[in-house]
């Protein structure tokens, strides 16, 4: 094996290490009460190879949130075609917040919101970027609805695919705060529907 191949491999084995690390300490500890310091020390890395890998601890999260991303690359595969777009939209909300529930858990997305919320104005969080791959989906059914008719031609593309998106941030904001009061998926289900029927086609 190259020693640049042999290289790229013990850097993607750190980089694993310092990921999977870094969230058992969050889990058991919290995430307010880990430092790098004793990622690194735990890891028996230096604090440069973390920063290599990751610029801050919520940048652990971030990593570890993509790959939800990963699942939306294959979803249009497993949903059938004869669903309405509405139907396909719902659905990929619904496996989305039954991820984050049964995967992730409210204490994980609660820590991912406040670095989105620690942001400053000029920072482009991984939460908002319209370039993740379940908004190109929603937009993309989006624009299956509008060429079909099936939404209001009024209300302008952007607009709904904004109120949309919302719908998905609103939810899992609730969940975070109510936790076991309200079921996210419940949530979003409600949430979406609501939008639909204030959007629907009209019947003449």
């Amino acid at each position: 094996m190259k020693p640049s191949s042999q290289r790229a491999i013990k850097a993607q084995q750190t980089r694993q290490l310092l990921l999977d690390t870094a969230l058992e300490m969050f889990g058991n500890k919290g995430f307010d009460n880990v430092t790098i310091d004793e990622i690194v020390e735990k890891c028996n890395v230096s604090k440069g190879a973390f920063y290599t890998h990751f610029n801050s601890k919520y940048d652990v999260f971030t990593v570890k949130f993509k790959d939800i991303d990963n699942f939306y690359e294959s979803f249009p595969e497993k949903i059938n075609p004869a669903y309405t777009v509405k139907q396909k939209i719902l659905l990929a909300y619904q496996a989305q917040m039954t991820y984050l529930r049964d995967e992730l858990g409210v204490d994980f997305v609660r820590t991912l919101y406040m670095s989105a919320l620690a942001r400053t104005m000029d920072e482009k969080h991984y939460l908002v970027d319209p370039e993740r791959r379940i908004y190109k989906l929603i937009e993309s059914y989006l624009d299956e609805g509008l060429e079909k008719g099936d939404f209001v031609s009024t209300w302008e593309k952007d607009q709904l695919l904004h109120n949309l998106t919302r719908c998905m941030r609103s939810a899992v904001f609730d969940w975070i705060i109510f936790q076991n009061k309200l079921d996210v998926v419940e949530e979003i289900t409600v949430l979406v529907t609501m939008i639909f029927d204030g959007i629907g086609k009209r019947e003449d």
